[in-house]
């Protein structure tokens, strides 16, 4: 018998991701390698992202999809004053590198003020959950006359930011996403054409007092977000280039445009869930130079010498990122006690009370990081390890490929840098949350040794003294609401995001309930942890999406608040509750929450009427429907106390 040997495959091994790409590309197999791609797009130059790009961008999101149907997808619209040539490939690159999918839309040469002034559009057809519009200096300099000054400058930025502020309020009310607007660096090549110092200095003045007006949109529409390109210009990438400026009208050269799709990726997997939410770091070539356990705490470079104040700096870094949400913890090979020494002794930045967990063993770093991600309740791939080490990293890459490893190097004074580079933990906008989260998570840690000196859950439920609160959110909630659907992944039965001017619209929409669920127990209050959708129509409450931070999983509090729902139902006029379950990556093992909690599956018949086809897909959904009939809804469990500020009281069990 014959047998033909199996291609080898492209990815094993592969040094070269551009050829690697092209050589899936060739063979067809490019769509059924995607969740793949981020191990091969990491640390590539920005000219190699391109030419990945390129390839990435023939690639059809339907097979995708066909292969692979939970992967995240991001549908967006591209637009601008400009030819943007380089910026949809970079960004396919980026997207993919994050492990997103792009669906995308790019507009034609200069039609921004088209695209977002008609609500009619082909941009809002394409419904994009991300629009990003570039602009560039060309948006003024084609409109001042000749000869002209800086007084020329300022009147027509006072036409287009008019005109700008007028498309982010129609965007705002024709779509429910984020629209990313950019600033607009001044190039030297128009600085120059003013030959006095003094003009040029009042130009500077002007420019930036503009852009500055274009950064303060985020403040008055929620819908908005505006990225500086000044602080990427900064870096040393050049605004233009004076060939594809003059003859194909690309007014932002392909460098910038390129480390632009980093930001936007960097957004764009917040908003399609990927957004990372804690950093684990090593200590000895980390945190201090040196080895702890060889040179002792005396001999440790940190705090004084020029590496040892690099090492400090980069402490400074780790300790601003824990303060706005993001969870620090230790995991290193060293003894304990003499970490716990050094880490509270007079020479750190970052103390004991800065981390949710110290870890510092013998044992592989790998099974320390899973330790840690399950004694926190969060997924492997909500974790970002640093070391020095290459070893390390590479170790970890190989066992525990969800985990994003960042290899530091040796030298310090590169830390900050190579940490930041990714924007792993980038998000929309800061909540109250976030501030109060690493407490919230130190006082999880605590919870799990209450809970492991109880022989059954059932004793440690009774003695947690949980209580749950559900309530319609205030304005000020809003964009933790937002910020719900955008991280969490498990139990997000749908795995739908919003963006907080769309929870806005449905929180103000008489026949939409959108709630947050509060909890808090004998440790302290974990504050706004879940939230849900629901949608009246005639006599039935659908369901449109429940969701619940992981951090108060498997308390009684999904079950509690899906027994207030049930309750509180007849009282708004529904005679049933249609809920949906739609499968991601992350949400199988609630597929069965519903069935468990009274519902039941919806006949053939109806379910066929329920399921819709996405049309821009040309596949349907994987939506399950399910009804509860409200003839004998659930009590809510006996461990725990609800208060309801939406509706009356409802039984609990054992009463």
């Amino acid at each position: 018998m014959t047998t033909t040997a199996a291609s080898p495959d492209p990815l094993a091994g592969a040094t070269d991701a551009p050829a690697a790409l092209l050589a899936l590309h060739r063979e067809g197999a490019l769509a059924a390698a995607f969740p793949r791609l981020p191990a091969l797009l990491r640390d590539l130059t920005d000219e190699q992202v391109l030419q990945a790009g390129r390839l990435l961008t023939r690639l059809d999101p339907r097979q995708v999809r066909a292969e692979h149907p939970a992967t995240p997808t991001l549908r967006v619209a591209l637009t601008g004053h400009g030819t943007l040539p380089a910026l949809l490939p970079a960004l396919s690159a980026r997207l993919a590198g994050h492990g997103v999918l792009i669906e995308p839309y790019q507009a034609a040469f200069d039609g921004y003020v088209f695209e977002l002034g008609d609500p009619d559009s082909r941009l809002y057809a394409a419904e994009p959950q991300l629009t990003v519009a570039v602009l560039d200096a060309a948006v003024i300099a084609d409109e001042l006359p000749l000869p002209w000054g800086p007084d020329d400058v300022a009147e027509v930025f006072e036409r287009r930011l008019g005109v700008i502020e007028g498309l982010c309020e129609r965007f705002a009310a024709r779509n429910s996403g984020t629209l990313a607007l950019t600033t607009m660096p001044l190039p030297r090549s128009l600085a120059a054409q003013l030959i006095d110092h003094r003009s040029r200095a009042r130009l500077g003045a002007v420019w930036r007092e503009a852009n500055a007006r274009l950064l303060r949109l985020s403040e008055r529409h929620p819908a908005v977000l505006v990225l500086d390109l000044d602080t990427l210009v900064a870096e040393g990438v050049a605004v233009q280039d004076a060939r594809l400026d003059a003859y194909a009208k690309a007014h932002l050269s392909d460098a910038l445009l390129g480390r632009l799709a980093r930001e936007l990726g960097h957004l764009g997997a917040h908003l399609a869930g990927r957004t990372r939410k804690c950093l684990v770091l090593d200590l000895d070539g980390t945190l201090w130079g040196g080895v702890l356990g060889e040179d002792g705490p005396d001999g440790v470079e940190v705090g004084h010498g020029l590496r040892g104040e690099a090492f400090s700096s980069f402490q400074r870094l780790a300790r601003q990122i824990g303060a706005q949400g993001v969870l620090l913890a230790v995991a290193s090979k060293n003894d304990l006690d003499p970490v716990l020494d050094m880490l509270r002794g007079p020479r750190m930045t970052l103390r004991e009370q800065d981390f949710v967990r110290v870890t510092a063993n013998w044992s592989a770093k790998p099974r320390n990081l899973r330790d840690l991600a399950a004694e926190l309740n969060i997924g492997l791939d909500a974790l970002v390890f640093a070391d020095d080490s290459p070893t390390e990293c590479g170790l970890v890459r190989t066992v525990l490929p969800e985990v994003a490893v960042v290899e530091l190097g040796s030298d310090p004074a590169e830390h900050a840098g190579r940490l930041l580079r990714e924007g792993w933990f980038d998000v929309r906008e800061l909540t109250a949350e976030d501030h109060a989260r690493p407490a919230r998570y130190r006082e999880e840690v605590s919870r799990q040794d209450f809970r492991a000196s109880f022989d059954g859950l059932d004793d440690y439920l009774d003695q947690l003294q949980l209580h749950v609160r559900v309530a319609r959110p205030t304005a000020a909630e809003l964009p933790r609401i937002s910020q719900i659907t955008l991280r969490t992944n498990q139990f997000n039965l749908t795995g739908a995001r919003l963006d907080p001017a769309e929870v806005a619209r449905r929180a103000q929409d008489p026949d939409h309930l959108v709630l947050g669920v509060h909890v808090g127990d004998r440790f302290g209050d974990s504050g706004l942890v879940g939230a849900v959708f629901a949608r009246r129509e005639g006599d039935t409450l659908r369901l449109e999406n429940f969701l619940l931070s992981c951090r108060v999983f498997a308390r009684g509090v999904e079950q509690a608040v899906l027994a207030w729902l049930l309750h509180t139902a007849p009282g708004l006029g529904a005679r049933q509750v249609l809920a949906q379950y739609r499968p991601t990556a992350k949400n199988s093992a609630f597929s069965g929450f519903y069935p468990a909690n009274g519902f039941s599956v919806l006949a053939e018949d109806e379910a066929e009427a329920e399921t819709k086809a996405e049309t821009k897909t040309g596949t349907k959904t994987e939506t399950k429907t399910f009804r509860h009939d409200l003839a004998d809804p659930p009590p809510i469990p006996a461990h725990l106390r609800l208060t309801d500020e939406v509706s009356g009281p409802v039984p609990v069990a054992g009463t």
